[in-house]
């Protein structure tokens, strides 16, 4: 599966209004739904959508052609999912301390009883691996077409895969590791990638 659906025969033009607009009607929904796995839900889903491609309209004149449109897109949308959830965070730490008062040294409830379900697991794991997961196993991108959209290495994607298999099979359990399958080796973009995840 390609990050950017468009053809060879109809290119993006940086600053042009019409191709961002045609860029926004085939990327949305990709991106809406990698955010809808990565953030709370779907209205923090929308809202950073929308951040991401304002944010994008406004860099469009910038953007260069050597990377998939859609590829600079989702990067845009992840690196606002992971600032909403940095400042959610602290927003919700804050009005925590404002209604109790000083914590006392005892356990963390969301440890102690973690979402069983995978949209929770996914957002119990840190916004970047989430965004690893999401493009790989919903949107089917290979590790390549990840690091693309990312902004990092492919030897980064993997490690970030390793990472979010291992974190998600630990919030998951045994009872829930087969409905989300995270050997995918048709995704994959090598044999020596392909060997390395049979080894998971």
């Amino acid at each position: 599966m390609a990050i950017d659906p468009e053809g060879p025969d109809e290119p993006y033009e940086p600053g042009s209004q019409e191709d961002f607009d045609r860029l926004y009607r085939s990327a949305y929904p990709r991106v809406f739904r990698t955010l809808v796995a990565i953030l709370a839900g779907p209205a923090e889903a929308e809202d950073c959508a929308q951040d991401a491609f304002v944010h994008a309209f406004k860099a469009w004149g910038r953007w260069r052609p050597d990377a998939p449109a859609e590829a600079w897109i989702h990067r845009i949308a992840v690196n606002t999912a992971i600032s909403y959830r940095r400042r959610a965070s602290l927003r919700s730490v804050g009005e925590l301390l404002r209604r109790l008062g000083r914590p006392s040294h005892g356990a963390d409830p969301a440890e102690i009883a973690p979402q069983p379900d995978l949209l929770g697991a996914l957002r119990a794991i840190p916004p970047k691996l989430a965004a690893a997961i999401v493009l790989r196993h919903y949107h089917g991108y290979n590790n390549r077409e990840i690091a693309a959209a990312l902004g990092v290495s492919e030897r980064t994607v993997g490690s970030r895969l390793k990472q979010a298999g291992e974190r998600l099979r630990s919030v998951l359990g045994d009872v829930a590791v087969p409905a989300f399958s995270l050997d995918a080796p048709g995704a994959l973009s090598s044999r020596k990638e392909r060997k390395s995840y049979a080894d998971l």
